[in-house]
């Protein structure tokens, strides 16, 4: 019995351990149902968002919308008053800012001083659209965000990432504040939007960042300023100016009506997208478009149309769904239904999160630990009837155990191969989720992309 007791504890462990991906992979959401091809329960905002094609209650939406995604929201209320594609997943360049804005612009004052060093800006993705920061010289935390939200300067961003703990913390709470908000089509990569793998959100998730920054008084102040003077080194500064069209009226368009915001975005592969908000009469709309066929000013002139039909004809529209509200319980949240049957060259043509193979490998995992659990507790019993000595000498005995530890390897191995995969996101709480799921390498967003507004 001496002999059995340890092969049956080392049994009980590797049975543990590959029993770990049967729980903690095991889905939250609808993920493996979609990943089967069936509808999921809800959806995140209404049933009507998870379909394909233009959701709409009212007449007189703009003829000339050729963007992938769009919707029209009011800010207060939250309803949706038509959309496109809600919930498709596309790369977000840098309107992906607004959920960093809402992440960290809350951390610091606004009169906080930080000297800037060469390992914050050491980081910065190739290519990327930069305000002017400079290593060793000192800026204000207002500075430094009025370098996010009007020049879209991924080097002022990194430099907060920083004082933030790091890009790969920010990454962390980022990815959290998103899930807290209901923004559930949303993977985060990197803080600053750049072209990554795998890092993606929707014209619902954009809408729901821009809704939650507005809340903050710094945020609307940030995205609604035209020009600032930007430090330039010593006494001298620099004037910079906001690259949001509608706001400032720049390449030939006039500045929209009661424009607050929000942000725009660019890069040479994930194409054009824009988050706008405006005011009038006393409401206020949300405006989302990604991905117009066309360049230069057409996400702006689509978005101008979508807020005329929403101060207009869209006032009698009848909502299509809801801006889900933040917070609650990770169960009792709706899921993201299946992605419509056209798929972006830049989403993530398989939904994030554990797949029916991760399952049946965790299964088999646990079938093959105690197959040689037993393999190995036979063989023991079968040496020992076959005459072996009676009792060995301590020296061999420990020899033995050492050498025959079958039941021991296989769990070890499967332990360490999540810390072997560097597409992990850790999130809140210790836990590790796995992250998007990579597309097709002629579908992918790629490093590299030429960063612009």
């Amino acid at each position: 019995m001496r002999e059995c007791s340890p092969l049956s504890r080392r049994a009980l462990l590797g049975l543990a351990a590959a029993a770990v991906p049967l729980t903690a992979t095991a889905p939250a959401s609808a993920a493996g149902a979609r990943s089967a091809g069936t509808r999921s329960a809800s959806v995140v905002g209404g049933e009507r968002l998870g379909l394909g094609g233009v959701q709409v209650r009212a007449a007189g939406l703009p003829k000339k919308l050729t963007a992938q995604a769009w919707l029209v929201a009011d800010r207060d209320t939250g309803e949706v008053l038509a959309s496109y594609n809600a919930h498709r997943r596309l790369a977000p360049a840098s309107t992906l800012k607004m959920l960093f804005a809402d992440t960290v612009l809350p951390k610091f004052a606004p009169e906080q001083r930080y000297r800037v060093t060469d390992a914050d800006l050491a980081d910065i993705p190739s290519g990327s659209s930069l305000v002017g920061v400079q290593a060793g010289t000192t800026y204000t935390v207002e500075q430094l965000w009025q370098g996010v939200f009007l020049r879209s300067g991924n080097d002022a961003v990194h430099v907060l990432a920083h004082m933030n703990g790091g890009v790969a913390r920010t990454v962390a709470e980022m990815q959290a504040r998103a899930e807290y908000l209901n923004a559930l089509d949303t993977r985060v990569v990197s803080p600053d939007g750049f072209d990554h793998r795998g890092q993606i959100s929707s014209a619902y998730d954009l809408t729901l960042f821009a809704r939650a920054g507005l809340a903050n008084p710094d945020f609307r102040r940030h995205c609604g300023t035209r020009t600032a003077d930007f430090p330039a080194g010593g006494k001298k500064t620099f004037q910079i100016q906001n690259t949001d069209r509608l706001l400032t009226g720049a390449w030939g368009l006039r500045p929209y009506a009661g424009l607050l915001g929000v942000k725009n975005g660019y890069t040479s592969h994930a194409g054009n997208t824009f988050t706008g908000a405006a005011t009038r009469g006393g409401r206020t709309l949300l405006v989302t478009v990604m991905h117009p066929a066309e360049g230069s000013n057409a996400v702006y002139e689509q978005t101008a149309a979508l807020l005329d039909w929403g101060f207009g004809a869209g006032r009698a529209a009848q909502p299509v769904g809801l801006l889900a509200a933040p917070g609650g319980p990770k169960d009792s949240r709706p899921t993201v239904s299946p992605l419509p049957t056209e798929h972006s060259a830049h989403a993530s043509t398989t939904p994030p999160g554990p797949s029916t193979l991760r399952l049946a490998e965790g299964a088999a995992g646990t079938a093959a630990l105690l197959g040689a659990g037993a393999w190995a507790l036979l063989r023991r019993r079968r040496t020992a009837t076959a005459g072996a000595p009676a009792e060995a000498a301590p020296g061999d005995r420990r020899r033995a155990r050492a050498t025959d530890t079958p039941a021991e390897e296989a769990p070890s191995g499967r332990r360490r191969a999540p810390a072997a995969d560097s597409g992990t996101v850790p999130q809140q709480g210790g836990r590790r989720r796995a992250a998007a799921p990579e597309t097709p390498p002629e579908a992918a967003p790629q490093q590299g992309g030429r960063h612009r507004r």
